[in-house]
């Protein structure tokens, strides 16, 4: 059984991770002060909406890693998304796990998922995907976007100061930054977003989608 690459990652650093899996995006090569936030397992029908006016308010612009299923039930959330000028990727279409489907099985699920028009910027649920899935996706012309700040939102009954002060200490020019915009995170990320957006600011960050182009 393959180790899920969030669990790799969280033990070595973002230059040895993208050594030892080259092609998958962890960070944006930049130079300047742009951070990329990314937001998984939606779009939901109460939260999002309100992702999405919180990231008005900082003039941020972010990353939807969209699961299918959600999409088409909520489709007006997903069009709302779009049409505020964020970007959106795959994220299968049923938040499967890379390291219980076999590859073939993998493939057709996150294909499934661009058929509802979702660019071919590609996150694994969980972090988790298999050398072999890297390759079929890589091939089939998928990119691979993980991150270098996970700000673990989902951890119910966790104080969000304390997991907003890591991912506050872990954040560097171009780092990529995972927020859930799903019920289950809602809580903690609700609370999070808004003083990560205003440290940030107040330092001269800009918050940028991820542009295919530039990975």
């Amino acid at each position: 059984m393959s180790l899920p690459l969030s669990a790799i990652m969280s033990a070595i650093s973002t230059k040895l991770s993208a050594f030892i899996f080259p092609g998958l995006t962890w960070k944006i090569p930049t130079e300047s002060n742009e951070l990329f936030l990314t937001f998984d397992d939606g779009p939901h029908p109460v939260v999002t909406p309100k992702v999405l006016n919180i990231l008005d308010e900082y003039n941020a612009k972010a990353t939807f890693f969209c699961v299918g299923d959600n999409v088409q039930k909520h489709p007006k959330v997903y069009a709302e998304i779009i049409s505020r000028g964020h970007l959106t990727g795959n994220h299968t279409y049923n938040h499967v796990k890379g390291w219980e489907t076999k590859k073939t099985a993998y493939l057709h699920n996150v294909q499934k998922c661009s058929k509802l028009s979702l660019p071919r910027l590609f996150r694994p649920p969980y972090g988790r995907i298999t050398p072999a899935q890297i390759r079929l996706l890589k091939k089939t012309g998928y990119h691979i976007v993980m991150w270098d700040v996970l700000t673990r939102d989902y951890r119910e009954n966790s104080n969000w100061k304390k997991l907003l002060h890591k991912a506050l200490t872990k954040t560097k020019p171009g780092s990529i930054i995972v927020f859930h915009d799903s019920e289950k995170a809602a809580e903690n990320m609700l609370y999070m977003l808004p003083e990560f957006l205003a440290h940030f600011s107040g330092k001269g960050y800009v918050f940028n989608a991820i542009d295919p182009q530039r990975i």
